[in-house]
């Protein structure tokens, strides 16, 4: 277990090793498990790191870390408690594994899919060429004093927009106090298009994020622009896929600005030039991506599930409150 910079983290030895003084190896003895030690010393960690903090440099020393207590049942049942407790980080790390080779396979389609390279099925028709000022109408967001936050209105704001690039209701949870004519002027509607105008980070300027649900009264912030489709010929989902790839970004990026903070504006983002089909194409591929989305999203359910099981296993059985029926265990 760690005693020094990332205080309470805990690891189980694989294979012989030598660790550095901000280590603390634990060593079992020959009637102890040594995955149940690892499971039971994770245990430890909030404890060890409540400790740390009460130090000016968090540490906690070795002859402190040796008072910490855990709770040891008899070595089969050691055993027994570990091998549940494996079986679950296994399923969780299967899912894992999942969900990164379902991402992989998904970067690949979307980007052949944006780019024109792949086509879906009954469409033919050639891609054209088009400015996004011709595609968008831009629009600074508003600026409030802190004191009008917190209740109101619903506000999209800038990590909405970073989390994005689908925007729904469920996303949007910030809340201000406006006049009728501000959530008038600032309105956002289904079909709009928001990008982060300002960022300390330059790589986080302009990233495009599209709004897909009705949300009575909303209004976006003074840190993201606007981008209101400007003909029916364009499918803001797709729009805001394109502005994901890497040559798309590299002309964002190109004409944003920097002093104390990286900067966008609607006339830098309006001069980008985009490659799109007819709208019933884009439609199309948006709904491809969705499903993509939809199928990544259920996985990452089942991980989060997965977690919260494994923990609540953890709790249960490293404190004897559930106890496991006797079995045979493999060494």
């Amino acid at each position: 277990m760690c005693i020094g910079s990332t205080i309470g983290k805990v690891g189980l030895a694989t294979e012989e090793l030598a660790t550095n003084q901000q280590i603390n190896s634990i060593i079992p003895g020959a009637e102890i498990d040594s995955e149940y030690l690892y499971y039971a010393a994770t245990t430890l960690s909030s404890v060890v790191r409540s400790r740390a903090g009460e130090q000016a440099v968090p540490l906690v020393n070795k002859s402190e870390f040796s008072a910490f207590e855990i709770l040891l049942p008899r070595s089969d049942e050691q055993c027994r408690i570990a091998s549940s407790l494996r079986d679950a980080d296994d399923l969780i790390a299967a899912l894992e594994r999942m969900i990164a080779k379902k991402q992989a396979i998904a970067r690949g389609v979307i980007q052949e899919l944006l780019t024109g390279r792949t086509r879906l099925p009954g469409y033919s028709t050639q891609w054209r060429q088009a400015r996004v000022a011709d595609l968008l109408e831009f629009k600074n967001g508003l600026n409030k004093a802190s004191r009008y936050f917190g209740s109101g209105t619903p506000i999209v704001n800038f990590m909405d927009v970073m989390n994005g690039p689908i925007v729904t209701a469920r996303d949007v949870g910030g809340k201000v106090t406006l006049t009728r004519d501000e959530i008038k002027r600032f309105s956002a509607r289904r079909g709009d298009i928001f990008f982060t105008r300002t960022s300390e980070v330059v790589e986080e300027v302009g990233t495009a994020a599209a709004l897909i649900d009705y949300i009575p009264h909303a209004v976006f912030s003074g840190f993201i622009l606007r981008g209101r489709p400007r003909t029916t010929e364009v499918d803001s989902r797709f729009l805001a896929h394109l502005f994901q790839l890497a040559a798309v970004r590299k002309q964002v990026l190109s004409t944003a600005t920097y002093t104390t903070r990286a900067l966008t504006n609607g006339g830098s983002l309006g001069r980008v030039t985009v490659n799109l089909p007819a709208v019933e194409e884009q439609s199309a591929i948006a709904d491809v991506i969705a499903d993509i989305d939809h199928e990544i999203g259920l996985l990452r359910e089942r991980l989060a599930k997965a977690r919260d099981v494994k923990l609540g296993m953890a709790r249960e059985l490293l404190t004897g409150h559930t106890r496991l029926p006797a079995k045979e265990c493999a060494a």
